[in-house]
């Protein structure tokens, strides 16, 4: 038999327990049997292996390929810088991995200090005494002791209450808080119980005692967990995209130095010397500074969306956001500021606005209404920090805030005795004494209060109420209720003393003042956010576990819905959906979900993914997570949000605020484009670094550039202006484009094509002629062969190296954009390129011109006017690179 179907003693008798609760060693017993009250986290991955996966995924195994290739040539080659690159490359690995694995470990540590999932201590009953102990300790029998601000230990079975509401949202969703009483239920599922609470949720006014029947993953609260834990997290778009370019690199790699290998032999060269050539050949193709540059952008990315309230737990879900093309938000907290408030009023007949509340006609229905606001309700004034702030019902809270604001210097009665609101009455009367006798105040909904009143404040009076009034009074609460408010309709009556007692007998011949209409605001900032996702492509769905006609309201208000017939599917309504009817549903432009529960949400996402689109996911509450693991990127709330929700999220909203969204998607969009800026500035130097091995095996000329030379071009002159292009500030109209295609790629043909193909053969060209041209005038003869430590070699590798760093100065520039001039970026708007540029330039110095330099470069001083011989390329690169973004804009 299901608890909740049973009455209150046959509950406890069912647990083998009673009034008195369970004894010491019972308790003992079940606590071994059932184990402790706690959601068991997901297994932990050790910190080993987690660190180990920073070194082991595609592109490290690609560059730990690299460094073995290079320790095996320098034991056939010793002292060709093999040896230093292959340890070079180690570093990299290294450095980046731990500094991956550092960004991981400290998001997690910011996610635990915002931990606060059940409660710490509960009041428990056992062997007749009244005890407080761990909530860890709970079993199923345990008899708690609840009241208004407790949060629910474990899910119980009410045995005794008053007055109680409880807040559900972490677990239903619904902003609104559920009366809930003793009386067996019949309703089929455990969650819509009237006489059950839930684990996480909380006690928002009365007291309680209730039998716990569930604890830790037995609760709903553990089920969800556990469904969430069992969600698989698939692999980000950057994660994909990233994992296609390591295959790429690798196989264009390897290819170019197998083939060149064989060449090398027909040619010819020894088999040692074909080997390191061909090494050489991969190692040119293998852009080592790739990697940090990109963990290093994406860390940037993460530190400007947390400056921005959005804290990013996965580093490449920075990317992630800016490819979403739809996003699937809650409504409470999300949309709107979960501050329930007062927000128009139907008093003595007129409609009138909470921020213009002036009656001139009848000022006695306001005195009256505050009255009743400020007395009939059961909160209790909050303390410390939040002084001045009211513990209960949000809804009572909203009324009395109201009432003081309207009529400060209220005096408060004492009160006598109490009616308290329950699901069946659907009222709440108070009774108090005033100077002139004893005064009921009674708030309820409209049609429980209704049919107890006799009279209405009405035209500047009391008057007795007709069936004109009585029909301007429904007509008001339905105009209420079809703007989304919550309506609550509050009486009085004036009794002499003899009339006190039964205080149910006095809820009659009641004074009717007015109707209260309440929402919970939508945020101010929130409509322009919706804006400018709409502009930029990007679909926003409401998910919510509130009432269909609140849902349309906010929607409405916040710019979500537009047109007269938005398509609204309840959760009920979705039970019926085939997956192929819910995906033709989702066409619907304008479409809504509400009273929709955990598996549900999980299964709009999943319906979503499957029409191929990039799917972020708001939510809070425990019932959120699965569809936050489901999505592509889970967004959870990090002040109201759940543990659950947050460990299942990929990003955290440090202001809980749907415009913190659309900020990260900026951001987002525009790692995007920066990494794909810096690919290209990384990627056109690569054949700079891979024509000079070419030229070498195929004219017999000497190598313009070695091995370790290519090094301080990948790891180091080159990385701090890519890192520059990576903080590049998000273009003014990354908001106004749609979003990328779930299947565009990270590296396309028009990027391979303006790397290698435009950018790339311009700079070799410029590499190769200007070392062409000092090896000339250096008096070298075709044929001749150049020691790797004669002078002129020296100084014409680095002339070809310090070309290479020329044109990079010019390339920096160019990668800013694909199509806008140079000028058109801005000079200014990244000061970080400055500070790249300068140690470039710094750096290539020190490698030219200092003896440590010149000694582990391989290196020599070069004459001031071989550096003058370089700026005409560096200027027909600019030149050639601006008639080409000017035919494109022309075609576009």
């Amino acid at each position: 038999m299901q608890i909740h179907r049973l009455d209150a003693q046959a509950a406890l008798q069912s647990l083998r327990s009673s009034d008195d609760g369970l004894s010491a060693d019972e308790a003992g017993r079940r606590l071994g049997e059932f184990g402790p009250n706690t959601v068991r986290p997901p297994r932990p991955v050790p910190w080993a292996l987690r660190l180990a996966r920073h070194f082991t995924h595609f592109f490290a195994l690609i560059l730990w390929l690299g460094a073995l290739l290079a320790f095996i040539a320098d034991t056939q080659a010793p002292g060709q810088g093999m040896r230093l690159l292959g340890l070079a490359i180690i570093g990299v690995i290294l450095i980046n991995g731990l500094f991956s694995w550092w960004q991981e470990h400290r998001t997690q540590r910011t996610l635990a200090a915002l931990q606060r999932l059940l409660p710490h201590e509960v009041k428990v009953r056992r062997g007749g005494e009244l005890l407080t102990l761990p909530a860890t300790q709970l079993v199923p029998g345990d008899v708690l002791y609840l009241e208004a601000g407790d949060d629910i230990p474990a899910d119980c079975r009410l045995i005794e209450a008053f007055s109680v509401r409880v807040n559900n949202a972490t677990i239903t969703g619904e902003a609104l808080p559920r009366t809930r009483d003793t009386r067996p239920s019949t309703v089929a599922t455990l969650i819509e119980a009237s006489n059950v609470l839930l684990a996480g949720t909380s006690l928002v006014a009365g007291e309680a005692r209730a039998v716990v029947f569930a604890t830790g993953m037995h609760t709903e609260f553990g089920r969800i967990a556990h469904l969430t834990q069992s969600t698989p997290r698939g692999a980000t778009p950057l994660q994909q995209e990233i994992t296609r370019l390591s295959r790429w690199v690798a196989l264009l790699s390897v290819t170019l130095g197998v083939v060149f290998f064989f060449i090398g032999q027909g040619l010819g060269l020894p088999f040692w010397q074909n080997l390191l050539f061909a090494i050489g050949i991969i190692v040119a193709n293998v852009p080592e500074g790739l990697l940090p540059t990109l963990t290093l952008a994406l860390a940037m990315g993460a530190q400007r969306m947390a400056r921005r309230n959005a804290l990013i737990r996965h580093l490449p879900s920075v990317e992630t956001l800016g490819s979403t093309t739809v996003i699937c938000t809650d409504k409470t907290g999300t949309l709107t500021r979960n501050h329930m408030q007062v927000r128009r009023l139907f008093l003595a007949g007129q409609r009138l606005e909470a921020d213009d509340l002036r009656m001139p006609q009848n000022p006695a229905a306001m005195r009256r209404f505050c009255e009743i606001a400020a007395h009939c309700h059961n909160l209790k004034p909050q303390g410390g920090e939040h002084a001045g702030a009211w513990l209960g019902d949000p809804l009572e809270a909203a009324l009395v805030r109201l009432a003081q604001e309207q009529d400060p210097e209220l005096a408060l009665l004492a009160r006598v005795d109490e009616l308290p609101f329950d699901s069946e009455r659907r009222r709440m009367s108070t009774l108090h004494r005033g100077q002139d006798g004893l005064i009921l105040y009674t708030k309820g909904a409209l049609e429980a209060l209704l049919p107890l009143c006799t009279r209405v404040h009405w035209n500047g009076a009391i008057e007795p109420l007709t069936a004109e009034q009585r029909a301007q009074f429904l007509a008001g609460e339905e105009s209420l209720a079809h703007d989304g408010l919550r309506v609550i309709a509050l009486a009085y009556r004036l009794l002499p003393e003899a009339e006190g007692g039964d205080v149910a007998a006095l809820e009659a011949q009641l004074v009717l003042v007015g109707l209260a209409g309440f929402e919970d605001p939508p945020r101010p900032e929130v409509p322009g956010a919706i804006a400018r996702c709409q502009s930029a492509g990007i679909r926003v769905i409401m998910v919510t576990g509130d009432h269909p006609r609140t849902a349309l309201a906010i929607a409405g208000q916040v710019g979500l819905v537009r047109g007269n017939t938005p398509l609204i599917i309840t959760g009920d309504q979705l039970l019926h959906f085939s997956d192929t009817e819910l995906q033709l549903a989702l066409d619907n432009r304008e479409i809504l979900f509400a009273r929709i529960g955990a598996d549900q949400k999980r299964r709009i996402v999943a319906a979503l993914k499957r029409k191929h689109e990039v799917v972020a996911v708001t939510g809070d509450g425990v019932n959120d997570a699965p569809a936050l693991r489901e999505a592509h990127i889970g967004i959870a709330m990090g002040v109201s949000g759940t543990d659950v929700a947050r460990e299942a999220a990929d990003m955290v909203l440090l202001d809980d605020n749907f415009a913190s969204i659309v900020a990260a998607v900026e951001e987002g969009r525009a790692v995007f484009d920066n990494i794909r800026k810096f690919l290209t500035y990384i990627l056109t130097h690569n054949v700079a670094e891979l024509v000079p091995y070419l030229a070498f095996a195929l004219f017999r000329i000497p190598l313009p550039l070695t091995i370790i030379q290519i090094l301080a071009i990948d790891l180091g002159t080159d990385t701090l202006p890519a890192l520059a292009l990576g903080a590049e500030p998000p273009d003014e109209r990354v908001m106004q484009r749609p979003p990328r295609r779930l299947h565009e790629r990270l590296v396309d043909f028009s990027l391979i094509g303006r790397a290698y193909l435009f950018l790339g053969i311009i700079e070799a060209a410029a590499a190769m002629s200007v070392f062409m041209l000092v090896l000339q005038q250096g008096g070298w003869r075709y044929g001749e062969a150049l020691a790797a430590t004669h002078p002129l070699y020296l100084q014409v590798t680095t002339a070809c190296l310090s070309t290479i760093i020329v044109m990079q100065v010019v390339n920096v520039w160019l990668c800013r954009s694909e199509r806008a001039t140079v000028l058109a970026s801005g000079l200014f708007s990244n000061p970080f390129l400055y500070w790249g540029i300068g140690a470039e330039l710094a750096l290539i110095l020190l490698i030219d011109y200092t003896s440590w330099g010149n000694t582990l470069f391989g290196t020599a001083p070069i004459p001031a006017a071989w550096w003058l011989l370089m700026l005409p390329f560096a200027a027909g690169m600019l030149l050639l690179e601006e008639l080409r973004k000017a035919l494109v804009r022309r075609r576009s």
